[in-house]
């Protein structure tokens, strides 16, 4: 009998980890990238000696990876190793109070009544009812296809509706955390986990406040070697497994023929297989590659999530106030939202989050230096003037920061890079530079998200951030098991 052949357009993540597991299933698979370097946005650059991770740069629920690997047959630690970081962020208020957030429940509750005077036992009572939304509700709901009916008639599904509570649906996660917490510091904190998916917590179900749960109850992990060393892990696998790869050749279109997958075209060739599973921006997918102006339409009548302006610092010294992972609160954190979502610009005094590998992996940076990750959350890109919101922004940056660490900033800064929502849109192809494809800013935002199977097309899979069940490494490597999942069930229900 001979192999089938699967497809996989892009290879951020997912579309790493969907290769890895067709090849496991017995595919014959080809990726088709259109940049010259595989991970999408998880990927490296190393500018005057600093080395930058250029995404994501919060490593949590490697469970993920070990699961893949297992399911791979391959020994993971050959491939990859990581290390738990037992301070998950240092958070920095406006007021001058500090927080240290430990991935340990008990720690954490600690911290908060010394450092904000809020009571231990409710922080506690909150992390265990984040849990168990998240053991009860999370787990069905972004393990599994909300598409198909099995999912809704498996009695775990009752189990898990019990659990959500009228607040976790109609209340939304603000709302929610300023009935449990007595002061600002602890809701500002507890709110800014909506910010994971790039939506806003003045609007988002409480729902969202399973995301904490993940952080600070499952943990924070570095990778050796850089978030970039997640992407080397699978792309190394994926050639172990004997997937082909095809860098700097972007697909043209998806064929299909009677409500049926056929290929690609690449180069205007035409590339059969029976499977085809497009791992770029659900919205160019449907625009460029199916031309289903319809479907794309129907992509856009929900909310864009946020996209970022990122600046890269090489910093001249080092700063002992910071850890791994900092953040900067802004003073009027409503303010903040409804200028990203609902005015489409920046306010003047952002939130700013600081990443430093070097603070873990000296060689990140050279000697006595750190490599500085600085990202500001931003609208998508609407067509705004990104050259004056960038220089402001900078400014407002630099000032803000400099007050708060009490000295000016601006002359360690060496070396400099930027990225903002039109770079991010060029180099990944996320529809307006969003970076999570759709905001989770209603209700229903997590049954809008386009489905993992293709209603259409019969062999057409969907995987990555823009698709079910999110943005963010942990969500996309589970949109990989699901396609893995329904490719199998497929082809069990044909036999």
């Amino acid at each position: 009998m001979h192999q089938q052949n699967a497809i996989v357009i892009g290879s951020g993540v997912a579309g790493l980890a969907v290769a890895i597991r067709l090849a496991s299933q017995g595919y014959q698979v080809s990726v088709y990238e259109k940049n010259l370097f595989p991970g999408g946005k998880l990927h490296s650059f190393e500018k005057d000696g600093f080395h930058f991770d250029a995404g994501p740069s919060l490593f949590t629920q490697p469970q993920n990876i070990v699961d893949l690997f297992a399911d791979a047959g391959e020994r993971l630690e050959e491939y990859l190793t990581w290390e738990p970081v037992p301070l998950s962020c240092r958070y920095f208020f406006e007021n001058g109070k500090q927080l240290d957030a430990f991935t340990d429940a008990g720690k954490l509750a600690e911290e908060m009544h010394h450092q904000l005077g809020e009571d231990a036992a409710t922080v506690i009572s909150y992390l265990n009812q984040s849990e168990k939304l998240y053991e009860h509700v999370g787990k069905v709901f972004l393990n599994h296809s909300l598409h198909k009916k099995n999912t809704w008639l498996h009695p775990r599904v009752t189990k898990a509706l019990s659990t959500v509570q009228y607040p976790h649906l109609f209340s939304t996660l603000h709302k929610y955390n300023a009935t449990r917490f007595r002061t600002p510091e602890a809701v500002q904190f507890f709110d800014r986990f909506a910010t994971y998916n790039g939506s806003d917590p003045y609007q988002a179900p409480a729902m969202l406040s399973l995301i904490p749960h993940l952080e600070i109850n499952e943990g924070t992990f570095y990778p050796h070697g850089g978030m970039v060393s997640i992407t080397e892990a699978l792309y190394k696998l994926a050639q172990k497994k004997g997937v082909q790869f095809h860098f700097n050749q972007p697909i043209e279109r998806i064929l299909y023929h009677e409500s049926k997958v056929r290929g690609v075209v690449v180069g205007s060739e035409n590339i059969p297989a029976s499977i085809v599973v497009s791992n770029a921006d659900v919205y160019f997918t449907y625009k460029h590659l199916l031309k289903d102006d319809t479907l794309a339409a129907k992509v856009l009548r929900q909310e864009r999530s946020s996209s970022a302006v990122i600046f890269y610092w090489g910093m001249r010294k080092s700063f002992p106030r910071l850890h791994l992972h900092n953040l900067f609160f802004g003073k009027n954190y409503e303010q903040e939202f409804d200028h990203i979502f609902k005015k489409g610009s920046v306010t003047d005094d952002p939130t700013i989050y600081i990443n430093i590998t070097s603070k873990l992996e000296v060689a990140m940076a050279p000697a006595g230096k750190e490599n500085w990750f600085v990202m500001i959350n931003v609208p998508a890109n609407n067509g705004q003037d990104w050259h004056r919101l960038k220089t402001e922004l900078r400014e407002a940056v630099i000032q803000k920061l400099s007050r708060m660490l009490a000295e000016d900033i601006a002359p360690q800064i060496e070396t400099e890079l930027t990225l903002d929502p039109v770079s991010i849109e060029a180099q990944s192809a996320s529809f307006m530079g969003s970076l999570y494809g759709t905001s989770s800013n209603s209700k229903m935002a997590a049954f809008m998200r386009q489905a993992n199977e293709s209603k259409q097309v019969k062999g057409l899979y969907f995987c990555g951030g823009s698709v079910h069940p999110g943005g963010g490494i942990p969500l996309c490597l589970k949109s990989a098991a699901i396609v893995s999942d329904l490719v199998k069930a497929a082809k069990q229900s044909n036999h």
